[in-house]
């Protein structure tokens, strides 16, 4: 795993602010990618598995992780966190929102504990041949962290085709806009969990934004999605 305190904060920041998502390159190494593929069918990792299709969320398959973490995870939400709750906080600032978000992942984790919210949302995510995800927003109860990320831990064009990662940006009074997107395997996306303030001619406004995957042509796709609020259930 890169040096996550080493990257380019501002222009993250700066991305983050201006289109609500923001791409690290090769963040972990393809090794690291292999090897949570890998533990995909090692139930003792997961607390629960959703097949897509029986809730009508898509086509595919995913786990969500129970605790313990893997490390590698655990570091991960330890280390992003921290460089984050900067951006959450002038959003809810920008909107008169009067959320306030710890500097320290633990302080949050708390806080969601606190409420109630004690079951991790960490997930890996499998999509075959005709896979996709339908446009959604990650919310697990009242309280929330404005960002979240995904790891993509295959290779477009080698391990599957299709699979486009598809973020919708909602505008008042007027048809959404949709931004594809199509990482590559050890890449972070960075991107808003329900909304991000936009500027106008009146002051910020809040934009409403979904994600979610384009159908896979061949292969399979994996990726692994860290959410920082815990669960209710």
């Amino acid at each position: 795993m890169k040096n996550i305190e080493a990257f380019d904060w501002n222009a993250i920041t700066e991305a983050l602010h201006s289109k609500g998502y923001g791409l690290i390159e090769q963040v972990l190494e393809p090794a690291e990618c292999q090897a949570l593929i890998a533990s995909y069918n090692e139930s003792a990792h997961y607390r629960k598995t959703i097949t897509m299709e029986r809730y009508r969320f898509g086509l595919g398959e995913y786990k969500y992780f129970a605790y313990p973490l893997p490390d590698i995870i655990q570091s991960l939400r330890e280390r992003f966190y921290p460089k984050l709750a900067p951006i959450a906080h002038h959003w809810m600032q920008a909107l008169n929102i009067g959320q306030h978000y710890p500097a320290e992942f633990s302080d949050f984790q708390a806080h969601c504990h606190d409420n109630q919210q004690t079951k991790p949302t960490v997930l890996i995510l499998k999509y075959g041949e005709g896979g996709h995800n339908t446009l959604h927003q990650d919310l697990y109860g009242d309280i929330f962290f404005p960002i979240q990320l995904v790891i993509f831990l295959s290779e477009p064009g080698e391990d599957y085709e299709g699979g486009e990662f598809v973020l919708t940006q909602q505008m008042p009074r007027a048809q959404s806009r949709a931004i594809v997107l199509k990482p590559k395997k050890g890449d972070v996306l960075l991107f808003t969990t329900n909304f991000r303030p936009i500027i106008g001619t009146k002051g910020y406004y809040r934009a409403n934004m979904k994600h979610g995957v384009s159908e896979v042509k061949s292969g399979n796709r994996y990726t692994l999605g860290i959410i920082f609020h815990d669960a209710l259930s």
